[in-house]
Formats: C-alpha cells, structure tokens, sequence
C-alpha cells in the first residue's frame, strides 16, 4: 500500500567514511521528516569522530545495521519515502552498489529505492572534484588532516554507478545541499498538487 506524498519522508543513509561526514552531518541537522540509516562502519565511526551528539541533537530516527536481512528496506515497499540519500559514501558502498550488491543496510536501501523507483542522490566521497587536483584532503579522527588519493578503481564505480536509474551522484558538499534541497521542493510541489 502506497503512502500519500504528504506522509513521505527523507530517507538518509550514512556510510563509514569519515570524509565529509560533520558537513553532511551538518546538512542533516537543517532538514526535517528525515529518516537516519547508518551502516555498522557508520555507527562506529560516528562515535570514533565524537559526532554521536551531532546526530542525536538532529531528533531524526535512527535505524542501524543490526539485522541480517535488513529489515528497514520493507519502508520502501510502504511507500515511506520519497527520495534516498547516501552520504557520505565509501568507495566500499559505491563498489557494491555499482555491481548490484545488496548485503548490507545501505546497499540494500539503495537497491530496493531502485526497485521501488525513488530517487536517490549520492555523495560518493572518493571522487576528485574537477579541479585538476589528483588528491583531496580529508579529515581523520582527531582531525587529523590526510590527503587522499582515490584510485582509478573507485572513479571508475562512480561512473559505473551514475549510469543508474533514478540515481544522481554529487561530488561536494555544496551539491549534496542543492540537490536534496532541490529535491525536497519538488516533493513539496507534488505535496501541493
């Protein structure tokens, strides 16, 4: 049974990556009826970074990876959700979901988005941004700061990854914020129709 576009939510998933992950923490905390998945690497690393408040204070639920057969993704079925995002993703995630792998939360949601033809946006963390850099800098726990350099291997499942259907990759925090606020104006248009 499919839900009304105006009981429709944002659901958001987060990976292990501690690259970009306050940012899109940050873009998190701005939003509203958002429903928050974290991977079991998610979960960790949140704590790892000391951002476990930062999640708390958004008031969002929050569902993690404890289940062997992914259970939230039956939302999906429900017509809960209207848009997936995806941030911030490992190059792990895009791997597995770039070759049809499902077997964890995250990959999971992504395929049964695809299925159910939700939209998804993704924030692929290992990508270099056209700046003609070979390297990005990235915070580590401690904030540390490490250069980064993603392989050929990771570019190459980004692009696999963005010939999907119904999926859009973003390749900055600026266009992660554009496109899920231009999303939710959308959604929010069909809400008024």
């Amino acid at each position: 049974m499919q839900s009304n576009h105006s009981n429709q939510r944002l659901a958001w998933a987060i990976t292990g990556s501690g690259h970009f992950l306050r940012e899109s923490l940050a873009v998190l905390q701005t939003l509203e009826k958002i429903d928050v998945f974290l991977s079991k690497a998610a979960a960790e690393i949140i704590k790892q970074y000391g951002f476990q408040a930062a999640l708390d204070a958004t008031g969002h639920k929050v569902y993690q990876d404890k289940t062997a057969s992914s259970v939230p993704v039956e939302l999906f079925y429900a017509g809960k959700y209207h848009t997936l995002v995806i941030a911030p993703a490992t190059s792990n995630t895009v791997a597995k979901m770039a070759y049809g792998f499902s077997d964890s939360l995250v990959t999971n949601l992504y395929a049964q988005a695809g299925k159910t033809r939700v939209p998804s946006i993704i924030f692929a963390c290992d990508t270099v941004p056209e700046t003609g850099q070979s390297s990005i800098e990235s915070v580590a726990p401690r904030d540390n700061i490490v250069q980064v350099f993603p392989r050929q291997i990771d570019l190459d499942n980004v692009q696999k990854l963005a010939s999907f259907e119904h999926t859009q990759i973003v390749e900055t925090i600026e266009l992660l914020q554009h496109a899920v606020f231009k999303r939710l104006a959308e959604h929010h248009s069909k809400e008024s129709v």
